[in-house]
């Protein structure tokens, strides 16, 4: 029988958040419910809520989330009821072409749940990056269930569903960056403060940390760089160069994900130095340099999507590195907050004051 829990709905475009009843249905094949315990409120949340991924109105909101499987559908294996899981959104398939190649964070097909969470009148709701975690409970593909120590706390460990995965991932994975390199972040919100955490994880001998807010760069120093710039103070690719031997960062990671912000991060970098975008651009922003700029520079133009992150690969580790005390997952909790939080949330999200805001249930 379908169960009636609490969940944060996005009825129209920009207008408040409510919480509702939502009914979640048992788990088909494939399928699994899980009881949701902790999750952070992602800037991906409000640009669902303002229209900015599209008009599947209304959505349940809610994706950067962990909790504990509380029922299977038939076929599964790899979870089972009373695991500890990581929800992700990027449950790969194992058949697409990328996976065939052997590059599964790049699937082209990945799973979701195939029944909708409806309202209590039948309205089928569309579940925020195919999860909907702002509830007690949701109804995810199993492939979306990554299993992780269940003594890692769920406010911290949920944090890898999304956000500071793609931070970490976009400077380890996608950047490559390795013990010695110099790295520069412009933009050190909750995505760019996870690249500077993953830059010192890997060895990064120089971590310049670029913002307009004071506050997010003390926020940064914290978790790991060992240079700050202002922007607001100068040209920014100056003074990256100037703090990398006049020659620019090897690896410079657009946290942005602006055109002004993308141009620097492409000059403020060395010869043969690789940019990765990972702050998500508006449809309508285009970027023009000269093409000789971006042939004589050489070097590597990446985006990063989640980090290019394997979750059944990555997940553990990092979870593993926050329980030894070597990943400070802790520093981007902010608050902890109830579902009847989450529209003030989004207004301090958006005024810069918190890294993450957690719902708790």
């Amino acid at each position: 029988m379908p169960q009636t829990v609490r969940g944060v709905v996005a009825r129209a475009k920009g207008e408040p958040v409510s919480v509702e009843q939502v009914e979640v249905p048992d788990p088909g094949p494939g399928e699994v419910v899980v009881a949701v315990q902790a999750c952070g409120v992602c800037h991906t949340d409000l640009h669902y809520r303002e229209g900015g991924i599209n008009d599947e109105f209304p959505f349940l909101l809610g994706h950067e989330a962990a909790g504990v499987v509380e029922q299977v559908g038939d076929g599964v294996v790899d979870v089972d009821v009373g695991d500890f899981v990581v929800l992700n959104w990027r449950a790969v398939c194992g058949s697409c072409r990328a996976c065939k190649r052997g590059r599964p964070w790049y699937c082209f097909a990945t799973h979701n749940a195939a029944q909708p969470m409806r309202l209590s009148d039948g309205t089928a709701l569309s579940p925020a990056l195919g999860i909907g975690a702002f509830a007690d409970k949701t109804l995810v593909h199993a492939g979306q269930c990554t299993k992780v120590d269940p003594a890692a706390s769920p406010a911290a460990a949920g944090l890898l569903g999304c956000g500071v995965m793609a931070g970490l991932g976009a400077a380890i994975n996608t950047g490559g960056v390795t013990r010695g390199d110099s790295v520069a972040v412009i933009g050190c919100g909750g995505v760019g403060n996870a690249a500077i955490a993953g830059a010192r994880l890997a060895g990064a001998s120089t971590i310049i940390a670029v913002d307009l807010d004071a506050k997010k760069l003390r926020w940064a120093e914290g978790l790991g760089a060992t240079e700050t710039v202002d922007a607001s103070a100068g040209d920014v690719v100056q003074a990256i160069q100037q703090l990398t031997g006049g020659f620019g960062a090897d690896v410079v990671i657009d946290a942005v994900g602006r055109p002004e912000t993308w141009t620097q991060a492409f000059y403020a970098r060395d010869l043969a130095g690789t940019v990765v975008l990972v702050g998500v651009p508006t449809p309508d922003m285009t970027v023009e340099l000269p093409l000789l700029d971006v042939f004589g520079r050489g070097g590597a133009l990446k985006s990063s999507w989640y980090g290019d992150c394997l979750p059944e690969r990555d997940f553990p580790m990092l979870v593993d590195l926050y329980q030894q005390g070597r990943l400070d997952l802790d520093a981007f909790v902010s608050e902890t907050i109830g579902l009847d939080d989450v529209e003030a949330a989004f207004d301090k999200m958006h005024r810069g004051e918190v890294l993450r805001s957690v719902v708790m249930l």
